[in-house]
């Protein structure tokens, strides 16, 4: 196991060091100045190269790219251009809220997807199977922003259960959770869908396997094998496709940020786009890029402690 581990670090921080050149390299040929967007298309060319020295903008590409990667390392992001404020600090405030957000909404989903998935594996064909896919079905065609402003329309204006948009902050948890509550379903519900259907296909497979019917020959009911044998043996797809709705739910919940006004990584990335601020742009896509690789490495890690065998082959 170890081994394995050491091997798939290797493999996480070469795809640092690439992803940190692509994010670079795409930030650099985006068209515009930032120096002169900032200041208007009237100002003066020396107050604009005034300004290009004070972002260190007239540093060559490779002496800009260097002080960036240090700064990182050393948890110095760099000062936005827009807000005149260290990024981490902003970035910082920011993942508070995004981050419970995608733990929230991941968690909801698997409490909704598992025993879905399993209910309508060990019952196929029946009534259960057929409302599960059907419901399933219509959980991923319906977009979920539009699902977000149903649930704003009824649980918000008509019921006055929540509040329409906004977040007070994690002084008072509680409110805090609430304003939380309603854009989480609204992630949680489509993502449930999929991977119902996914942990459905992959017991599927794993029940009809030659070792589960021994298992039932020599005595086991099939609750025992079950539990015992099929359901960890499905579980490497599944553990896919949670990897990659976390990394979504992190870094793809921009639109649900948006109907629901809430402060996050996904609409600080559309603001810092609109406003060419560079700098913030490029730490908060390599943020999200790395979370996404964290992701993956427990994702591997976890396909080793499901699947002994695969130890072996690192």
């Amino acid at each position: 196991m170890l081994r394995y581990a050491i091997k798939r670090v290797g493999s996480l921080a070469i795809s640092l060091i690439v992803a940190s050149l692509v994010i670079f390299a795409c930030i650099e040929v985006i068209p515009g100045d930032p120096a002169s967007f900032m200041l208007g298309i009237n100002a003066q060319p020396d107050t604009v190269a005034a300004l290009r020295e004070e972002l260190g903008l007239n540093a060559s590409l490779g002496a800009r790219y260097l002080s960036w990667v240090t700064g990182m390392l050393s948890g110095d992001f760099g000062t936005s251009y827009t807000y005149r404020s260290p990024v981490a600090e902003i970035i910082g405030d920011r993942l508070w809220i995004s981050l419970p957000l995608a733990l929230i909404a991941l968690g909801l989903t698997v409490l909704i997807a598992f025993p879905v998935g399993i209910l309508a594996a060990t019952k196929r064909g029946s009534w259960a199977d057929m409302s599960v896919m059907g419901a399933t079905q219509l959980g991923i065609a319906i977009p979920n922003f539009w699902f977000a402003m149903l649930m704003v329309l009824l649980f918000a204006i008509n019921l006055r259960w929540f509040s329409a948009g906004g977040f007070p902050g994690w002084e008072n948890p509680l409110a805090a959770l609430k304003a939380l509550t309603l854009p989480a379903i609204a992630l949680a519900l489509p993502q449930a869908s999929i991977l119902a259907r996914v942990m459905r296909s992959a017991l599927l497979d794993t029940l009809s396997e030659d070792y589960i019917r021994t298992c039932r020959a020599k005595g086991l009911t099939q609750r025992q094998a079950l539990w015992r044998h099929a359901l960890r043996n499905a579980m490497i797809p599944v553990l896919t496709i949670i990897g990659l709705q976390f990394s979504f739910l992190l870094a793809g919940a921009i639109i649900i940020e948006n109907v629901f006004y809430l402060p996050g990584l996904g609409r600080l990335v559309f603001q810092a786009i609109s406003q060419r601020d560079l700098i913030m742009v490029e730490s908060v896509v390599f943020l999200l890029v790395f979370a996404v690789i964290m992701v993956n490495f427990a994702v591997d890690l976890a396909y080793a402690w499901v699947d002994p065998r695969l130890r072996g082959r690192a």
